[in-house]
């Protein structure tokens, strides 16, 4: 069986056991991010009050939609496949398969499933007129192509540490939000002082925060230089990723 029959094999498998015994299955995929949609709105529009300063600026709850739900994909995608070596330990000593699939199969799930909640949002965003520029909805989607990338780079580097250091995933747990507070996910560039803004760049996913608000909203302005660097920064992970995996794969069931 070639790589990516079996990469789309285990993918089902991982759906299946995501939704296994959910009254709604599949269709939750769809439900779960308008029902969070909805949460956040009443949260931070109507309890904390939160506005995006300008005169031009979006409403609040497109302006963090379009920037949460590729963050959720990718932290989702990094901190499942974490352990995707460690949870098919049974199946690794039994059968002759390349590791990379397993965690190739849960960043494409998360991402997967993700990307459809992601769509389902947009449209009804730009249904009820909260300004959301549907025709550019493709080019955005592309935007996840990169990040897939560096999600998955990240993942090969902790799914193959995680085999030897097993509290990395507790630890990712407090890494990410972290990275997600340090790009403007829930605020705006300009609400921070201007000495301190330079320090987002820093930040993997600022580029992609600012660009899909940019593409979705006409908020900002995309920048292909910022593109061709999120580009390369994704393949250099994505290469150390596989680098690294394939150094530490060895030695993988001596710790299992």
């Amino acid at each position: 069986m070639s790589a990516a029959a079996l990469t789309l094999r285990f993918a089902r498998r991982d759906l299946n056991n995501r939704f296994a015994g959910s009254f709604s299955g599949g269709l939750w995929a769809l439900f779960q991010p308008l029902l969070q949609l909805a949460v956040t709105s009443a949260v931070f529009v109507y309890v904390f009050k939160a506005r995006v300063p300008g005169i031009d600026a979006p409403e609040y709850v497109p302006f963090l939609a379009t920037a949460l739900w590729p963050w959720v994909a990718f932290a989702e995608a990094v901190l499942r496949s974490t352990t995707a070596i460690q949870d098919n330990a049974a199946l690794i000593g039994k059968v002759a398969l390349p590791r990379e699939i397993l965690v190739l199969a849960s960043v494409g799930t998360s991402f997967a499933i993700h990307i459809v909640g992601f769509i389902a949002i947009m449209l009804v965003l730009a249904v009820m007129g909260h300004g959301i520029h549907w025709q550019h909805l493709l080019p955005a989607l592309l935007l996840y192509v990169p990040l897939l990338a560096l999600a998955l780079g990240l993942a090969l580097i902790c799914a193959a540490i995680q085999v030897f250091v097993r509290d990395l995933v507790q630890a990712l747990g407090q890494l990410l939000p972290l990275l997600m507070f340090g790009a403007p996910v829930y605020y705006d560039r300009a609400q921070l002082p201007e000495r301190f803004r330079w320090l987002l760049d820093f930040n993997p996913f600022t580029f992609y925060a600012e660009s899909f608000r940019a593409l979705l909203l006409d908020y900002g302005v995309f920048s292909f230089r910022h593109l061709g660097v999120a580009l390369l920064g994704a393949a250099i992970t994505l290469l150390i990723g596989r680098w690294l995996f394939h150094r530490l794969d060895p030695h993988f069931e001596d710790f299992l």
